[in-house]
């Protein structure tokens, strides 16, 4: 448990959604990620819910910390599967089961994404499952629901696109991949060869007609054990087509699963701070985006305020100085020069040096314009420059109340955080 605790803590500080340098508590993350349940749905149906399995204690991996909070690539290994379910605009339903005492832990390893739904899961994986569609059922059911395994963090927004364009003309959908090793019945000898020609390997989500797959659960018989809701749905005289699956979807099972993808990796955190005047007749950038507005930043690049903090918070944590070390403003071939190329080099400095972005986090404080509507393509673009996922990307604004010269509308200051992930072969 002591191990455990100290990983939240560093949880608490990785993903924190509140001020820079001030760690969100571990009660304030359960409210914040879905511990604090959103009020039920009565009147309508989810269209395209996801149901993550991450119950388990992961015995196999040999490891204090149940396998689905250990880090894989500078985040725990449920955040990725979640984020990807997030980032899909198809996916309008959250829910994690999760085991007995876990929904602390889930709570922290979801910090700073759209609230969850936890459930409680149940002795076996079918139980689990059967507990999880239940709660969905309970807040107005589903259209259709995605089972994925947290075991298989790495889900491509394809593979969820696959599943729901076979879901208009059946009631199941899986992925899967060709078996393409030589296959042979035995333990220690080989006693006959298997044909694999039409094998496959299946992987999640599944994807299924709600109500047909909670029929299916339902009229299990309890002494029999499934090892996946696929033979189930098959069992109960369903339909279930089959979409290419993906590598990336590969199952992490074992310890060895783990080496190099950031048990031990070193973290390091920088901060960035930048302020530029806001005068007529100047572009305006922020985040790489040009925003309509009556006046543009003022500086020897095109100024953009957030990316130039974003870079001193990169090159922070690498210890490499700041901005005008590296593009002096001095230098003429910067004049006007886009900042997206300052953000691209911070990055491959940082991946020279041995790491990778685990997270940044970017505040604009100004009072106009208004970043609310530009937020989204902001986060889009940043992460498209940095090559990262959208879910590794936040984007924040807030005002000084009409105090200052922000509140005055006579410049803009940015701030941000970048936490870096040491890269293990």
């Amino acid at each position: 448990m002591e191990r455990l605790t100290s990983f939240l803590r560093l949880l608490s500080k990785v993903y924190s959604r509140q001020n820079l340098g001030r760690p969100i508590s571990l009660s304030g993350l359960a409210s914040k990620s879905g511990l604090v349940r959103r009020s039920v749905m009565t009147e309508n149906r989810y269209r395209n819910a996801a149901l993550i399995m991450a119950a388990g204690t992961g015995s196999r991996v040999g490891s204090d910390i149940p396998k689905q909070f250990l880090p894989v690539k500078g985040q725990p290994m449920l955040r990725h599967s979640y984020a990807a379910f997030c980032d899909h605009t198809g996916i309008d339903g959250h829910f994690v089961v999760v085991g007995s005492g876990q929904k602390e832990t889930a709570a922290a390893a979801l910090s700073g994404l759209p609230d969850a739904n936890f459930v409680d899961g149940g002795a076996t994986r079918r139980e689990s499952v059967r507990a999880g569609l239940e709660a969905i059922a309970h807040s107005g059911g589903a259209q259709n629901i995605l089972i994925h395994d947290a075991a298989r963090p790495f889900l491509a927004a394809e593979v969820i696109d696959r599943l729901l364009r076979q879901l208009a003309s059946h009631k199941g959908a899986v992925p899967a991949l060709p078996v393409i090793d030589s296959l042979a019945r035995g333990r220690t000898v080989m006693t006959k060869t298997v044909e694999r020609a039409g094998l496959q390997r299946i992987q999640t989500p599944q994807a299924f007609n709600f109500d047909e797959i909670l029929a299916a659960h339902r009229g299990w018989d309890p002494s029999q054990e499934a090892t996946d809701d696929a033979r189930m749905a098959l069992a109960a005289g369903y339909d279930v087509a089959i979409v290419p699956g993906d590598e990336r979807l590969a199952k992490y099972t074992f310890a060895s699963d783990f080496d190099g993808h950031g048990a031990h990796a070193m973290i390091r955190t920088g901060n960035g701070f930048d302020v530029h005047r806001l005068v007529a007749g100047e572009e305006l950038w922020l985040c790489g985006v040009k925003i309509d507005h009556s006046h543009g930043l003022s500086g020897h690049s095109d100024a953009d305020v957030a990316i130039h903090a974003l870079v001193d918070a990169i090159l922070g944590a690498l210890a490499l100085g700041d901005i005008g070390d590296h593009f002096p403003p001095s230098d003429p071939q910067w004049r006007g020069a886009s900042s997206d190329q300052f953000l691209a080099h911070a990055v491959k400095l940082a991946r020279e040096a041995g790491y990778e972005l685990s997270n940044a986090d970017v505040t604009i404080i100004c009072e106009a314009p208004q970043i609310g509507p530009h937020r989204q393509v902001m986060r889009e673009k940043l992460a498209e420059i940095m090559d990262v996922q959208l879910s590794q990307i936040s984007v924040k604004a807030t005002t000084t109340e009409r105090l200052g010269y922000t509140g005055r509308g006579e410049g803009i200051t940015a701030q941000a955080s970048a936490s870096l992930i040491e890269i293990q072969e």
